[in-house]
């Protein structure tokens, strides 16, 4: 599949969508899903053209997991759970909806995780949790 820059990480990424952002380096950024499976559900996406993890070059992967292992530190100690499902679908045939590479980590137990996609969070109740996440990062 060919990236698509048109794509809603993309929009993210260039600031013409916004987010409720929890950290950003040189090569990822991670923000709240608009969409959560569950309460805390981040976001972790490159700043490359990739559509999926055969398509990521390898020092973004690289960057991507570290980021992930800080952003699960922050989740456990905000949300007080240990449980934190990594979650990365290749393909529509997968589930893949967004055609930009990205990561999900999602604070639950697997019983209490909802459908992907199926409500919008209350966009407050976003910016609250993100901005709790950003100073467990400090």
């Amino acid at each position: 599949m060919t990236y698509d820059d048109s794509n809603i990480f993309a929009k993210i990424l260039r600031g013409e969508i916004p987010c409720h952002k929890v950290y950003e380096d040189d090569k990822t950024l991670a923000f709240m899903d608009v969409m959560p499976q569950a309460t805390g559900h981040v976001l972790i996406i490159g700043k490359c053209p990739a559509v999926e993890l055969t398509d990521l070059p390898l020092e973004y992967a690289t960057a991507i997991f570290a980021t992930a292992q800080k952003v699960i530190k922050a989740q456990r100690q905000v949300l007080g759970t240990q449980g934190v499902v990594q979650l990365q679908l290749n393909d529509k045939s997968a589930g893949q909806s967004v055609f930009h590479y990205h990561m999900h980590l999602i604070p639950t137990h697997l019983h209490n995780l909802g459908e992907h996609e199926s409500q919008m969070a209350d966009m407050g109740e976003l910016a609250k949790l993100a901005e709790q996440l950003r100073l467990a990062l400090n």
